[in-house]
Formats: C-alpha cells, sequence, structure tokens
C-alpha cells in the first residue's frame, strides 16, 4: 500500500457539495456481517459533480441511486456496490437524444491509515477531512477514524462510468459525413466512398495540397 499515489477527487469542486454530506459511513457499526447502505442524489448533486452543463451534457433523469455492502475483514474494511442512474445522452455518432441506463459496480478494500499520511498535500488533506484515501485505481486506500465520507468516490465512480462516445445503440450507423441523414432512419443518394487502405486520409492531404 505504501506505493499507492493518491487521487483526491480530480475535477470535482468540492465532495460536499450544497450541504449535501449523507454518504458516510460509520465504522464503529460495522462488523464481520456485511452491513446493506443505501444513498440517493439529485440532480443538484450531479450539478455539482460536473454534469448538465449544457444541453449536450449527460442530463440526469430523475436520481442516482447507489446501494453498497460493508464489512470488516481484520482491520481491513471491504465495500462493494453499483451505482444505478438514468440520464439522456446525445449519441456521438447520429446526434440523436437517447436514455442511457447506467450501472456501475464498484469494489474499495481500505487499510486503516495509523500514523501514515500520503505524500501529497491534496491526498493528506482528503485524510483528514474526508476519512478516505485512494490509489490510482480507485479500489485500494487508507482510512482514519470513525467516520468515512465516501461522496468524493462516489462521485469519481460516477465520472468514469460514463463512455467517452455514447451510443444510442451498438450498431449506430451515424450521419452520412456528405449530407447529414441519419441512416438510422433512412437512406440517402451519396455515394459512400470507402477505402480499406489506412493511407486514405493521408491521401487526401496529399492531394489537397498539390503535392
Amino acid at each position: 500500500m505504501a506505493g499507492l499515489r493518491g487521487l483526491c477527487y480530480p475535477g470535482i469542486k468540492d465532495p460536499d457539495p450544497k450541504g449535501f454530506s449523507l454518504m458516510k459511513l460509520l465504522v464503529e457499526r460495522l462488523s464481520t456481517t456485511p452491513t446493506a447502505l443505501a444513498f440517493d442524489a439529485d440532480a443538484s448533486w450531479w450539478e455539482a459533480v460536473g454534469g448538465d452543463r449544457d444541453a449536450a451534457e449527460p442530463q440526469l433523469q430523475g436520481e442516482v441511486h447507489f446501494t453498497l455492502s460493508a464489512q470488516k475483514l481484520a482491520e481491513e474494511l471491504y465495500i462493494e456496490g453499483e451505482a444505478r442512474a438514468e440520464f439522456e445522452c446525445t449519441c456521438s455518432r447520429c446526434l440523436v437524444r437517447y436514455r442511457h441506463a447506467l450501472r456501475e459496480p464498484f469494489r474499495i478494500v481500505l487499510e486503516p491509515a495509523a500514523e501514515r499520511v500520503p505524500s501529497e498535500a491534496e491526498g493528506a488533506d482528503a485524510l483528514a477531512r474526508y476519512g478516505l484515501w485512494l490509489g490510482d485505481e480507485l479500489d485500494a486506500g487508507w482510512f482514519r477514524g470513525t467516520e468515512i465520507d465516501l461522496t468524493g468516490f462516489l462521485q469519481e465512480v460516477m465520472v468514469l462510468a460514463f463512455p467517452v462516445q455514447p451510443l444510442c445503440r451498438a450498431d449506430c450507423r451515424g450521419l452520412c459525413p456528405q449530407c447529414g441523414t441519419d441512416r438510422n432512419t433512412q437512406s440517402c443518394d451519396c455515394e459512400q466512398v470507402r477505402s480499406d487502405s489506412p493511407f486514405a486520409v493521408l491521401r487526401g492531404v496529399v492531394t489537397e495540397r498539390g503535392d
């Protein structure tokens, strides 16, 4: 564990947005028997994460639901669960708005920090303020104290769960690059030029330059 480099909720302004601080784990209440927990977050929480900044951003429909199971394994804490939510997204191929059902499992194992302190000031601050410091992969870290604020970790789960290029469906045909027709709903008369050569794009650049 000593080799872990700390992450302190990168890209998120405040792991406790607008006073929302109910995602807390009380260590003293945990035992070797799994304890079931559930947290819900509304649109204001999602906005604090960075969503809904404009119409093109994923827009939360309803609430985000987190279900967790936490238990002690010797001195370590074992936490696993799932995030569930529905968002309205823009397909990266055809630009149609569609409902995206997010189901993201997660799991972390935490060791007592004891006297250890993360080398980065950011990580040390997270451990002191929220009782939690995580490594690069967000699946292991340290905890300190009797109360752990999971808000920032769960925000990270949501942010990382979104696909880089959302698709309304796996076989989305996208828009015609020439006339813009949605090829999922109708066809067009545009000639589809396709080359199997990986150098086709470079050939176009050379032609435009007149070389």
